[in-house]
């Protein structure tokens, strides 16, 4: 492996960074916004299926009884 010097590290990692293509603010909060509506959704869809499993395994559980 090539040894490089710090100088030389600094400016190829800002000559790397110059090169990435940032998100505009609306992205960000667009972005944002769809994670918080997909997480709210996931949490309702296993919140449902974490009933729908309960209520089975109670109704099985009551017939021992």
């Amino acid at each position: 492996m090539a040894k490089v010097n710090p100088g030389a590290f600094i400016r190829q990692v800002r000559q790397e960074a110059s090169k990435v293509t940032w998100p505009t603010r609306k992205e960000t909060l667009v972005t944002t916004g769809m994670v918080f509506v997909m997480v709210f959704l996931a949490s309702m869809f296993f919140f449902l299926v974490d009933s729908g499993i309960q209520f089975v395994v109670k109704q099985i559980m009551s017939l021992g009884s």
